[in-house]
């Protein structure tokens, strides 16, 4: 490999690239064959690592066009697009996505495709697969599938492993989580926390918004953190935690309570 700046020794000039922002990337590995390389290797995020210059985003997915992952960098208030989930759901939604050893998971969920012709919605309601982004290759890829297909669930990561709260499959709900084993690269089913709603990590503590409450999850115990009622309403939100707050994001208002209910109308024909 050439010389990767002219005239600094290739452990330099690394440290330097290393300190560029992620954005950027794109235009780096235009410079020459050798930048790729580096831009593409494993070598440059662990140097990233080592001077304090890795970056946090937050990952998002539109609804159109379909797939479409961007992560958002609250640093300098940009987006940055990813390649298109390869995933054969179309409008995959209702799903759980978590972010760990660097690599972005999505995990589960269904269609939420409409046909424009007769509106009916695609059959395909929850799967179990497991994708999951690098960075480094820019490029996706399948991992193990879950053993049990789920949709609209809550779930994150604990000490480096994916969790999966209390689920809903096939419009029935789950009694148990799923959790990760990265050793054996598979799922291990446990109970499930009593607690149910969307959940989030922050400074390895867990957080569970649950009726209009964000609530800390303390061993066995849970302690309320803060009132969240104006999103009590909200349905198809999505909760994550980055730095040192929770971010709530998208979702719609659903119908006030007093509109769930039937009422019995008699009357003579």
């Amino acid at each position: 490999m050439s010389e990767l700046i002219e005239g600094l020794p290739d452990a330099v000039a690394l440290r330097c690239l290393a300190r560029v922002p992620f954005y950027l990337h794109p235009k780096l590995e235009l410079v020459s064959r050798s930048w790729r390389a580096v831009v593409h290797s494993a070598e440059l995020f662990k140097t990233r690592q080592e001077v304090n210059s890795t970056e946090d985003f937050l990952c998002v997915c539109a609804y159109d066009p379909e797939n479409l992952w961007q992560l958002y960098d609250p640093l300098r208030d940009l987006w940055i697009t990813l390649p298109v989930l390869p995933s054969q759901v179309r409008h995959l939604a209702y799903f759980g996505a978590v972010s760990t050893a660097g690599k972005l998971f999505v995990l589960g969920g269904g269609s939420n495709a409409v046909d424009p012709l007769t509106g009916d919605h695609d059959g395909s309601f929850a799967t179990d697969d497991v994708w999951s982004y690098d960075p480094v290759t820019r490029q996706w890829a399948m991992c193990a599938s879950m053993l049990v297909p789920r949709a609209m669930f809550a779930c994150c990561v604990l000490d480096g492993v994916v969790i999966g709260g209390k689920m809903h499959v096939l419009h029935k709900g789950l009694s148990t989580v799923q959790i990760y084993d990265k050793e054996r690269q598979g799922w291990i089913v446990y109970d499930c926390l009593s607690l149910q709603g969307p959940m989030a990590v922050v400074k390895g503590e867990v957080y569970v918004m649950s009726h209009g409450l964000i609530q800390k999850q303390v061993g066995e115990e849970r302690k309320v953190v803060v009132s969240a009622s104006e999103f009590r309403r909200r349905i198809g939100f999505a909760m994550t935690g980055m730095g040192d707050d929770i971010y709530i994001i998208g979702g719609v208002i659903g119908p006030e309570r007093w509109n769930w209910d039937i009422t019995f109308f008699q009357f003579k024909v």
